[in-house]
């Protein structure tokens, strides 16, 4: 242990300790830009710095360590007039119109500079300016970038993608798409963790708020929403609502009082994806195709954009089944459009999904008869849904609990877990195991395919399981520089396995880029244990037990790989896109 005194009080810690750690032990928070523990701890912002006793130069408090008889000053004068310093120059270069923000009101340098009673700025203000193209799902906003480099780290060191990199130097450094790209020419996966990591609104989310305004108010569409499972476990977050307080049916509540005509869960079309995808498997897998490489998942557009661009080659190995959020769209514009008598184009699917690749999955084209269309009009994300609801002044306290529309209402517990990483390898093999032996396994017969957390290598959980006389392998990653790893073991032939599911962002959807901002937060594992709860108490655990799934079946799809279910709820994965 270290002995230390910050501020006039005595601490002892562990040695390796820092001293913001330390401070924070004491409940003393020294405000940060640019840190992220493990990710982002080079001091660039200057403003965590704090004085050293018989120490000329101030030092800052995220990358040093503690030391024996220490005596550190958080708040001195010195210190105050520093960091004033820092955050007024840092103030010059940022556009500073702060109502038309994103990220008002969740802002870290707008916190700062708040608390430090900075109202002027002494300095010339000059502001970047450079051109984005607006339509891309992620925007870019020169003007606000501090150049605090975590949006650099969080895509080198935890996504391996490196699509940011910083360029000039001196006053004109800044941050760009790296190798002088485009962001359309990048490989980008719209996975958002750059969003989620940025302290202010220089990265955020394309809003497609006031396009479903539009849809909504317009009496020759009707709008059907649906909300992904990994939104219930966080929208409530923005509005002072405990977990216990905001179930799903909430939302379906507040996403009807804002104008939608039929709500539904996303756990239905999560059951209905798992139908298609553990008969795929089933067939794979007893047709010898997976030996070499396993057939991988392909409900995560961030992955599958990954796979395409970083592995094409892999790219046949995916599952052909479309993700729910594009099932759904399939199924609203033919069997429901059906049951309700009218034309496809006509209905207006908008989903709430706590991702941001998901704007740009709604691209993919659907067929059906002489429909020429697409399976999802509008993707809005978990904190575009907040700020629906705040626009539409309701109160969340007001909303009720109700239930979705028929004929799609059911969801299982298998649904549910989508939003978590592994959710979906254990909900597969529940109806897999079901297939193979005509009774149903113990609904947690799988649940190691569960993470444990942020630890080391739980990025990655490996697991055997024999139904029978058959033993499947499997692997569940979260995060992509864990996929890379994941897929030059394979490749090499270190490993084996004959399922692999994969999510984009760490944890999974619950983790997702389009989830509410909770600076130098990782939320993910917790929202993912209130999903294994809701499974651990669903009155249906396996999505095959699903009655709406099984009477769509009996009415439109016949069976599962069906003609009709390969030509509206299966894709090529041909686009690069």
């Amino acid at each position: 242990m270290v002995k230390l005194t910050i501020d006039g009080q005595e601490i002892s810690v562990e040695e390796n300790t820092t001293i913001m750690e330390a401070a924070a032990q004491l409940g003393i928070m020294i405000p940060k830009l640019c840190y992220l523990k493990g990710i982002n701890e080079i001091a660039a912002c200057r403003v965590c710095v704090v004085e050293l006793r018989n120490k000329e130069k101030l030092i800052s408090s995220c990358n040093n360590v503690a030391e024996e008889g220490m005596i550190i000053y958080t708040n001195s004068p010195k210190v105050r007039r520093h960091r004033r310093t820092t955050v007024e120059l840092l103030l010059s270069q940022h556009d500073c119109e702060c109502v038309t923000c994103s990220r008002s009101r969740n802002c870290g340098l707008q916190k700062i500079a708040n608390d430090l009673n900075i109202f002027d700025i002494p300095y010339k203000m000059e502001i970047e300016k450079r051109p984005w193209n607006k339509n891309f799902p992620l925007i870019r906003d020169y003007s606000k970038c501090i150049k605090c480099m975590r949006c650099v780290q969080v895509c080198d060191k935890v996504q391996g993608l490196n699509i940011w990199d910083v360029e000039g130097t001196g006053s004109r450094t800044t941050i760009n798409v790296s190798d002088h790209r485009k962001i359309e020419e990048a490989d980008c996966s719209l996975c958002g963790q750059c969003i989620t990591h940025c302290p202010v609104g220089a990265l955020s989310a394309r809003d497609d708020t006031e396009k479903l305004w539009e849809a909504l108010e317009d009496p020759d569409k009707i709008v059907v929403m649906q909300v992904a499972p990994a939104v219930r476990t966080s929208w409530g977050e923005s509005l002072g609502l405990k977990p216990e307080e905001a179930p799903v049916g909430k939302i379906l509540d507040a996403l009807k009082r804002l104008g939608a005509d039929y709500v539904f869960d996303t756990a239905f079309s999560a059951d209905l994806t798992i139908m298609e995808e553990a008969h795929e498997f089933l067939e794979r897998y007893q047709g010898g195709e997976t030996k070499k490489y396993p057939m991988f998942t392909s409900c995560c557009p961030g992955w599958v954009r990954f796979v395409r661009s970083q592995y094409p080659h892999l790219a046949g190995q995916l599952s052909t089944a479309k993700s729910p959020q594009q099932m759904f769209g399939a199924v609203m514009k033919t069997y429901f459009a059906e049951k309700l008598g009218i034309a496809p184009e006509k209905i207006y699917t908008a989903s709430v999904m706590p991702c941001v690749a998901k704007k740009g999955e709604r691209e993919m084209e659907l067929f059906y008869n002489e429909y020429a269309g697409h399976d999802i009009d509008a993707v809005i994300t978990t904190r575009e849904l907040v700020k629906m609801i705040q626009a539409a002044h309701l109160n969340p306290r007001t909303l009720k609990d109700i239930q979705g529309d028929r004929p799609m209402r059911q969801g299982s517990g298998a649904g549910v877990i989508f939003g978590a990483t592994g959710g979906v390898m254990e909900a597969a093999l529940r109806s897999a195991y079901y297939l193979l032996k005509n009774e149903n396994p113990p609904a947690d017969a799988f649940r190691r395919v569960r993470s444990q957390g942020f630890q080391e290598n739980a990025g990655v959980q490996e697991a055997e399981f024999a139904i029978g006389d058959v033993t499947v392998r499997t692997a569940a990653v979260s995060g992509l520089m864990n996929t890379r790893n994941l897929i030059e073991r394979i490749e090499r032939g270190e490993v084996h396995y004959d399922f692999v599911e994969v999510m984009a962002c760490p944890g999974g959807c619950v983790g997702g880029g389009g989830q509410p901002i909770h600076d130098g937060e990782e939320m993910a594992f917790d929202r993912g244990k209130t999903l294994y709860y809701l499974d651990e108490h669903a009155n249906v655990r396996f999505s095959h037990e699903n009655k709406d799934i099984q009477q769509m079946y009996a009415e439109f799809f016949e069976k599962p790989l069906s003609r009709r279910a390969h030509r509206l709820l299966h894709t090529a994965h041909r686009q690069n896109r």
